[in-house]
């Protein structure tokens, strides 16, 4: 898959494009690319996406945005595994948020992406102060494809929900929604080497979430690999809290530095806590574990 960051001036290769955020590519994000895959055989068209980075909110309004679901590179990675040949990543700024709902049509998809069909949710908004709707690509003759809501139960598939479902702890009802368990993908780091010297060596996930979408002490897959994590700021070590993720695979020697790897949140186990010193720490850690082999079966599969 090509990723490209700038617009090019003019392309003579003609487009399937879908927009979105596409924050944790849920069900509803698989529909829509889903059917770009296949809009896109059936009118001989190039299949490509259009996300933006940062999320808009993001720009706006740093402090109250919600939590990031999936990283860029994530949000990459499922765009490649769908089978999309192009990625548009659009640098929201100040200039890119002050481009009208016309001159966005216009300029950048109809002459400078060539743009052929465009494929959104139904409650898509785009251009300056979110002035364009679905009625002006229509309008502005494009061939329009709006996919309806995704409804999981009684509510839509969203990332609100998905976002809810992980604060709350409920990994079932989050991966009823992303069709997948929940990750987060990093490089493994060196650390201060705590968890060694407590008897527990853990693998440090260097993440891109600065504010994930959960925390606390759970039972998670590691590249496959049955192990727990802590995602947290560690209250019980002294220092400057910094939210980290830390796993420790169960019955495993190797060498995982530097490795990018996958986590998988499976269940949640408890919240993060404060312990009164080490010896307390050491003997929940402990008790972590043997649920987390429980939850396992023991087996590592």
């Amino acid at each position: 898959m090509q990723i490209i960051r700038h617009l090019p001036v003019c392309s003579n290769t003609p487009l399937a494009l879908a927009i979105g955020n596409f924050d944790g590519i849920h069900l509803g994000h698989q529909a829509l690319l889903s059917r770009l895959i296949d809009t896109a055989a059936a009118k001989k068209l190039t299949p490509a996406v259009m996300t933006f980075e940062p999320h808009p909110r993001e720009f706006f309004t740093p402090q109250n945005a919600p939590a990031r679901l999936s990283t860029l590179r994530e949000k990459l990675e499922h765009f490649q595994q769908a089978g999309l040949a192009q990625a548009y990543v659009c640098r929201f700024n100040l200039i890119f948020s002050q481009i009208s709902a016309q001159s966005f049509m216009a300029d950048i998809l109809r002459n400078q992406l060539n743009a052929n069909t465009i494929l959104v949710g139904d409650d898509f908004k785009f251009g300056a102060k979110r002035a364009g709707s679905i009625t002006d690509f229509r309008e502005n003759g494009f061939d329009l494809i709006s996919l309806p809501l995704v409804m999981l139960g009684a509510e839509r598939v969203s990332s609100t929900r998905v976002r809810q479902a992980l604060a709350e702890g409920d990994l079932v009802q989050a991966k009823a929604l992303l069709g997948r368990a929940y990750s987060i993908s990093g490089k493994v780091v060196h650390g201060e080497k705590r968890g060694r010297q407590l008897g527990f060596p853990t693998a440090n996930v260097h993440m891109r979430h600065e504010r994930p979408a959960l925390s606390g002490v759970y039972a998670v897959k590691l590249d496959g690999l049955n192990a727990v994590a802590n995602l947290g700021v560690r209250p019980t070590i002294a220092g400057v809290p910094k939210m980290s993720l830390e796993v420790h695979v169960l019955d495993f020697n190797g060498n995982l530095y530097d490795k990018h790897v996958r986590v998988e949140f499976l269940y949640k186990i408890r919240d993060e806590m404060k312990f009164d010193g080490l010896d307390a720490l050491k003997a929940q850690i402990a008790a972590d574990i043997a649920v987390a082999r429980k939850v396992f079966g023991n087996k590592n599969d």
